[in-house]
C-alpha cells in the first residue's frame, strides 16, 4: 500500500526569551522600546516571534526545529538577525517543494504595548517569506500578572503555520 503524500501541512512554533538589561528588543524584525529599558536574551537577537514562526515552519515538514540549523554554540549566528535565518529556512521549504500559505501568532508580553507595532511586525515578516500581507496573523496579549511573562521575566510567542505543496 502506498500513501499519497499530503498537499497541506500544519506545523506549531513556541519560543521564550528572558527579558534582561542592556540587550535590544526586537519582535518581527522590529526594534522596540521597553519602559525599563529591557530586551531579550539569547544568542541570536532573541526575536520570539520570528523563531515560533520559523520553528512551526521547520516543524510542518518535520524537519526539527532552529537548534538544529542554527545551533546556540555556533559562533557564526552571535547576535544574527532572526529575519535571516527565516529567510534561510524559506530557502530550505521552497527546495522541498513547500510554500507558505498563512501564519498566525500570538505574541504574550505584560509591556510594552505592542498594537502600535503589529503591522509593521507582519509587513516585514511577509515581505521576507513571499506571502501577502494579510496571510501573516500576529497578534499579542498579557498573561494578566500571571507566570513569567506575568511578572516580566520574558517573552514568549506561540505561531501555527499552515504550508501547501508547490
Amino acid at each position: 500500500m502506498t500513501c499519497k503524500s499530503p498537499m497541506i501541512r500544519i506545523g506549531n512554533g513556541y519560543d521564550m526569551h528572558r527579558l534582561v538589561a542592556g540587550r535590544p528588543l526586537i519582535l518581527g524584525g522590529v526594534k522596540l522600546s521597553h519602559p525599563e529599558g529591557l530586551g531579550l536574551d539569547g544568542h541570536s537577537d532573541a526575536d520570539v516571534l520570528t523563531h515560533a514562526i520559523m520553528d512551526a515552519i521547520l516543524g510542518a515538514l518535520s524537519l526539527g526545529d532552529i537548534g538544529k540549523y542554527f545551533p546556540p554554540d555556533d559562533p557564526k549566528w552571535k547576535n544574527a538577525d532572526s529575519l535571516i535565518l527565516l529567510e534561510q529556512v524559506m530557502e530550505l521549504i521552497e527546495k522541498k517543494g513547500w510554500q507558505i500559505q498563512n501564519i498566525d501568532s500570538v505574541i504574550v508580553a505584560e509591556r510594552p504595548k505592542l498594537k502600535p507595532y503589529i503591522d509593521l511586525m507582519k509587513e516585514k515578516i511577509s515581505k521576507k517569506i513571499g506571502v501577502d500581507f494579510n496571510d501573516v496573523g500576529v497578534k499579542a496579549t498579557t498573561n494578566e500578572k500571571l507566570g513569567a511573562e506575568g511578572r516580566e521575566e520574558g517573552i514568549c510567542c506561540h505561531a501555527v503555520v499552515l504550508m501547501k505543496k508547490k
